[in-house]
């Protein structure tokens, strides 16, 4: 029981440290970038919450998004024949990525290229920086990579060393609902 009430102090910590001006800051990038398209990226849990909210941005605010982690024979294929570091570079290339479009990053560490850490993810905004394409990120208390190069980052508060991957991967899916949820955003309705 006592690891249980400890871990959610943390997350009731992490709500009260969370940047609120920055989730509306990425409120107001989405809204101005909304005839455009959002490109998620992620790997890991972050994979898994960015096919979601692909879901949820396409059907709740009726924004055109997309995710590479969605197409594994393309995925698959791209890790095999160019290298797992240009995945998504190479996949955002293909899809024409351009100013008028938004990438956004779900990562606990936003990558890193001298540590090797998620080059994959560094090597995709390095293009999106090229194309003059707006980044946005909902990353761990680091941020990395991202972090640097973002038009607007949030970084989940650290409040525990030993639970960094949980609490960022559990604020992501926290803030995409938030922002899928805000009146400014939200198109139509959920039938829940």
């Amino acid at each position: 029981m006592k690891f249980i009430k400890s871990f959610f102090k943390e997350v009731i910590e992490v709500i009260h440290l969370i940047d609120k001006k920055k989730i509306l800051e990425l409120v107001l990038l989405i809204k101005k970038y909304s005839k455009g398209r959002i490109f998620f990226l992620g790997v890991g849990g972050s994979a898994a919450n960015a096919s979601h909210a692909v879901n949820d941005f396409r059907k709740i605010t009726g924004i055109e998004c997309y995710t590479p982690v969605d197409n594994i024979s393309e995925l698959t294929a791209r890790t095999n024949d160019e290298g797992w570091e240009y995945v998504f570079s190479k996949w955002l290339i293909t899809s024409k990525v351009n100013k008028n479009d938004l990438i956004f990053i779900f990562s606990v560490g936003g990558g890193d290229e001298k540590k090797n850490i998620s080059k994959n993810i560094v090597n995709a905004l390095k293009i999106a920086k090229k194309k003059k394409c707006k980044i946005a990120g909902i990353v761990g208390a680091n941020g990395g990579f991202t972090a640097k190069v973002a038009d607007v980052c949030i970084k989940i508060p650290f409040v525990n060393q030993k639970h960094i991957t949980p609490h960022s991967e559990s604020f992501q899916s926290i803030i995409w609902h938030l922002l899928v949820s805000h009146p400014l955003l939200k198109k139509y309705k959920t039938k829940w």
